[in-house]
């Protein structure tokens, strides 16, 4: 219900009402069944709620079975509640493992005390253990894959609590910009913010009618950078961060080149990049398309530029060479990318090796062009298969005990992800690009050979590189419409030693194989 008077705060303006019937006895309560139940697992488990309304006595908190009525979790608190304050409460409790997705989250109370006492109930939360053990954190389960991927960025939105999406779904305000700036800390991360310009579904704002937004900026970059002795900053240390935030890139909006803002993008973001650009010229402002109808007549001085795109899997493969020609002083954000079936582009469906090779394929002329496309993101990062409204993501999950599925995709970034180079090699061959892709780096300890072969026919491909040193070859492949389908993930990529001959490394790669040499230093270096 809607508390308009006396809310648990000025966020958070609904509550829970709760009232006993005259001819109630014993336990008596409410659950919540979470998003198509609640994973129970065999670990500590942390709870929260506010509580308003007149009652002294015990509380029991569980974890239960909907359908069998197991009990997986509980644990009694005995609580004083008054009609003219809220008061959290909070406890742990230990779990011991549910072997399904149906159970709930239980609050129980007695009925002979609470009869004829209105309750009301807010903020109820639950939470098993989190990455890093972060208050308000992220699910430790979900999260160690990503860290896995040892991201280099984190692409965000800084929209304000209760306020519209630029998309049709809401926002999830549990997650804001905290969270998100100790999750890039924690998996040492760069932030790229991504502020609101005035566009989303329910209209666009332009003009003159952009100036209490760009105070909004303003105020947002004061609250993330500002010293904790400025109005804003001193709010973020009140939130538990002293020191400023290390904010350096920032991008205004999100696809209007997709949504219908063309017409007064440019205007818009020259009013917010000269914003952000007066009072922070040292940050990096990136607009949200490449449309030369949707940007400026004039460039912007220092302007980077996002470009989205999803593709089938032939024309994604066929981007290899996208960037080639680029404009070199044009630095490039490609923040969304994937690989879509286009046999059925409005259903569900998983990440399958050929789409995975392409990825793989269109990455490799990523890393080629790495003084251009400066960042690159697949997108999007994570599904619950029970809440799906875009596919394919690189990995997922529902409330069923070991759900989580990793793609495809994700092993394929994973692999080039994790075996990075900082300098890119000019390679000599003897044969032209296709079917076979490749791209050669080297950084202070290791040569990296990454290899794509988007053909029906194996190829054999012999690797030499100065100096001979431990080869660790790193392969995944399979039929070329096999998929990690939720819960059976099946195709993963092996790890092998391999030594090195007369003709170098020998790589033999299968149909739609992906694959990563890399060569640790012995002998002479670069």
């Amino acid at each position: 219900m809607q508390s308009p008077n006396n809310p648990v705060s000025d966020a958070i303006k609904s509550s829970l009402s709760v009232s006993v019937r005259a001819d109630a006895k014993g336990l008596v309560g409410f659950a919540n069944t979470g998003y198509n139940g609640i994973t129970v697992l065999e670990q500590s488990y942390w709870t929260s709620f506010y509580m308003m309304g007149e009652y002294a006595g015990a509380v029991v908190l569980r974890l239960i079975g909907t359908n069998n009525d197991n009990v997986y979790a509980s644990r009694n608190i005995t609580v004083r509640s008054t009609s003219s304050r809220w008061s959290k409460y909070e406890t742990k409790f230990d779990a011991r493992a549910s072997d399904v997705a149906e159970n709930e989250w239980q609050l129980l109370f007695d009925a002979t005390v609470a009869r004829g006492h209105p309750m009301r109930f807010g903020l109820v939360q639950l939470f098993p253990p989190t990455y890093k053990n972060r208050v308000n954190g992220l699910r430790n389960d979900i999260a160690q894959p990503i860290a896995d991927l040892k991201p280099k960025f984190l692409r965000f939105p800084g929209d304000k609590a209760n306020c519209a999406g630029d998309w049709h779904y809401p926002n999830t305000d549990a997650l804001g910009l905290d969270e998100y700036l100790w999750w890039c800390e924690d998996m040492n991360m760069v932030p790229v913010l991504s502020v609101w310009d005035g566009k989303s579904y329910g209209g666009i704002v332009s003009g003159d009618d952009m100036q209490p937004y760009l105070v909004d900026i303003l105020n947002e970059l004061e609250y993330l950078v500002g010293p904790s002795s400025s109005y804003y900053g001193s709010l973020r240390a009140r939130n538990g961060r002293q020191e400023p935030w290390s904010i350096q890139y920032i991008e205004i909006g999100n696809e209007d080149d997709y949504s219908g803002g063309c017409d007064t993008y440019p205007d818009r973001l020259v009013q917010i990049y000269d914003t952000i650009h007066n009072a922070y010229p040292n940050m990096t402002l990136i607009a949200n398309n490449m449309e030369e109808m949707c940007l400026p007549e004039n460039p912007l001085p220092g302007l980077w530029h996002d470009y989205h795109y999803y593709r089938n899997a032939d024309d994604l493969a066929a981007m290899f060479n996208y960037w080639d020609n680029h404009d070199r002083n044009d630095k490039v954000l490609v923040g969304e990318y994937g690989c879509r079936n286009d046999s059925n582009p409005d259903g569900i469906y998983w990440s399958f090796v050929q789409g995975s090779c392409a990825e793989a394929v269109h990455m490799i002329g990523l890393e080629r062009n790495s003084d251009v496309v400066m960042m690159a993101a697949y997108a999007p990062l994570l599904q619950h298969f029970g809440y799906t409204q875009w596919s394919p993501t690189l990995l997922g999950f529902d409330s069923r005990p070991n759900s989580l599925t990793l793609s495809t995709s994700y092993y394929v970034n994973r692999m080039f992800s994790t075996n990075q180079g900082s300098y890119v090699h000019r390679v000599h061959s003897t044969a032209d690009f296709g079917p076979l892709y490749w791209v050669a780096t080297s950084n202070a300890t290791a040569y990296q050979v990454k290899l794509a072969n988007y053909g029906h026919t194996n190829q054999t491909v012999n690797i030499l590189v100065p100096g001979v040193g431990r080869g660790i070859l790193e392969m995944i492949s399979g039929p070329k419409d096999a998929s990690n389908r939720p819960g059976d993930a099946k195709i993963v990529p092996v790890l092998s030693n391999i030594t090195h001959s007369r003709a170098g490394f020998t790589v033999h790669m299968p149909p739609f194989g992906v694959a990563v040499l890399v060569v640790i230093f012995r002998g002479e270096g670069l």
